[in-house]
């Protein structure tokens, strides 16, 4: 007699066993559109500059900034996240270059206006680390300590000075307490309701930041500590998360990312605005060192480590690799 079934009855490799059948049955999937291309641009350069810890990422001209936007729309991408770096001899106490309607990061954000215009979400980093020659997010006291306040005067500034440039998003990422706030009310003084607030949540005070502190040309001395997250905390996310959604934010993120997916999972269930998470400079590093190695698959474990992210649950993820991913995507 022949007896029907056996152990297991259930096979759950019988949806695994063909890329379409994969395919077919993924949970999660990345779209150009998830993603966000952060570049840098350098004031009094004619040519970019290579960023040695983060080899195929540069300091990009005017010129070649302007490229980049029209390929990342090309490819899909949903948006561009600026930094200016300003000559160094522009740097201040107060971060001066970081307010002048004619600095490197307003011209930036003008140029890129107007080479695509609407087609690309423009946004800007909304913090003085840049500017200051002193490397810190805000203006110091007597004592050298961040003073919160009148670094959120500073930072009104900037939202104005970026949205009169043309910006569509303003991330400020300083981790100021009241930052959300006072930016929603500067741009609103102005009649720039329209410009949307990507609010830097939950923002760690990380080691795997080391390769932006060259790209962006650091002079800090010191460490954030006092104003950036302890990797240590969520609930203090959290906390936060209520503070930015109650000051105005029309966004939130999280970075770093992968080191902080738990985060990412814990913000995304809680909210009902959009998420965003930052895969940031340490992260690219590591998987272009290691793939240098012929330690790792290059491409595959990129598109794993941003599929992790998406699976956590943002729905927008901040990368050095979004055009690069995004043109992949488009060749399925």
């Amino acid at each position: 007699m022949t007896v029907y079934g056996s152990f297991p009855g259930a096979r759950p490799r019988r949806l695994r066993t063909t890329p379409a059948m994969r395919r077919m049955v993924a949970e999660t999937r990345l779209h150009p559109a998830d993603l966000i291309l952060p570049a840098f641009v350098r004031e009094g350069v004619s040519e970019p500059v290579p960023i040695q810890a983060m080899p195929g990422v540069v300091q990009h001209s005017r010129d070649t900034l302007r490229k980049a936007a029209v390929e990342a729309v090309e490819a899909g991408v949903s948006g561009i996240m600026l930094f200016g770096v300003p000559e160094e001899s522009k740097k201040d106490a107060a971060g001066t270059a970081g307010t002048d309607p004619d600095g490197i990061l307003q011209v930036a954000i003008r140029d890129v206006r107007a080479e695509v215009g609407d087609d690309l979400v423009i946004m800007s980093d909304l913090c003085l680390d840049e500017y200051t020659d002193h490397g810190h997010c805000g203006v110091l006291d007597a004592d050298g300590r961040v003073d919160n306040d009148a670094t959120l005067e500073r930072y009104a500034e900037m939202a104005q000075v970026q949205a009169d440039a043309g910006v569509h998003v303003v991330g400020p990422s300083g981790m100021m307490d009241g930052q959300v706030g006072v930016v929603r009310d500067a741009l609103d003084t102005i009649g720039k309701e329209d410009v949307a607030i990507l609010a830097y949540t939950a923002k760690y005070a990380s080691a795997f930041y080391g390769p932006f502190r060259e790209a962006v040309g650091s002079s800090l001395r010191g460490d954030r500590k006092t104003y950036q997250q302890d990797a240590a905390n969520v609930r203090e996310s959290l906390r936060e998360l209520a503070l930015d959604l109650d000051e105005g934010a029309d966004m939130v993120m999280v970075k770093p990312a992968g080191p902080y997916l738990d985060v990412v999972a814990r913000v995304a269930d809680a909210v009902d605005v959009p998420v965003a998470a930052y895969q940031i400079s340490g992260e690219y590093a590591m998987v272009e060192a290691a793939a240098e190695k012929g330690w790792i698959d290059r491409d595959a474990a990129i598109m794993e480590s941003l599929t992790g992210i998406r699976r956590a649950g943002a729905q927008l993820i901040l990368t050095y690799w979004a055009t690069e991913v995004a043109q992949r995507l488009n060749r399925g």
